[in-house]
């Protein structure tokens, strides 16, 4: 997954400022939401069966896969149904990942996408350090496998919770246009534009703009 990728090069001390405002970020993040988490576990498992976190694998930084946490939103079996139509995808430009109305999404599932706390678990994924706070979302190996040379650009910066592409349109967006926003990131990307996306993110989730 990691061939092919042209390298852009960003100064020691933006990487080092980036990760800092990451750790420390996350870390003050996730000792506010421990009680609500634990809410949050309990609803889902009332809800609907099956594990409250659910797991799948991601390609990240440098295309080397990762395993991402979130709150699971969909019925147990979502991923199965979603395998046929990513084996079908031909032209990522007008593919659209999430659709409005989705049948696999729960009653907990709705409300968790549209305040975006099914991602809180990705908290621990920046911790770790396969991701990031703003970055391009971390995508399916299934569709990565399609990417042009330009799109596997998206591939020189971690993976994020928000970004770009999510405070101008979120699930409103064609795959084709995420990818615009996510290289206009990877080639303009700063501490302060993260800065900036994170305060956009804000409004975006309390307003709950194209989430579905």
């Amino acid at each position: 997954m990691n061939q092919g990728i042209a390298v852009i090069s960003y100064s020691r001390w933006q990487l080092a400022a980036k990760r800092l405002l990451d750790f420390v970020a996350a870390l003050m993040l996730l000792v506010l939401v421990s009680p609500l988490w634990l809410v949050i576990v309990v609803w889902i498992r009332l809800d609907s069966s099956g594990a409250a976190i659910f797991k799948q694998i991601r390609i990240g930084l440098g295309g080397k896969p990762y395993t991402i946490y979130k709150f699971r939103t969909m019925v147990q079996n979502a991923e199965a149904l979603m395998k046929d139509k990513l084996e079908r995808v031909k032209n990522l430009d007008n593919f659209v990942f999430q659709e409005k109305d989705d049948p696999r999404i729960t009653r907990s599932g709705h409300f968790l996408r549209k305040t975006s706390l099914d991602e809180l678990p990705q908290l621990l994924n920046i911790l770790i350090g396969n991701m990031s706070l703003v970055g391009p979302r971390p995508e399916v190996p299934e569709l990565v496998k399609l990417y042009t040379p330009e799109q596997r650009r998206r591939l020189n910066v971690l993976p994020g919770v928000t970004g770009l592409a999510q405070v101008n349109g979120r699930s409103e967006l064609t795959l084709g246009e995420t990818m615009a926003y996510d290289l206009e990131y990877v080639g303009t990307w700063s501490v302060w534009l993260d800065l900036k996306i994170l305060w956009k993110t804000v409004f975006v989730v309390f307003t709950g703009q194209g989430a579905y």
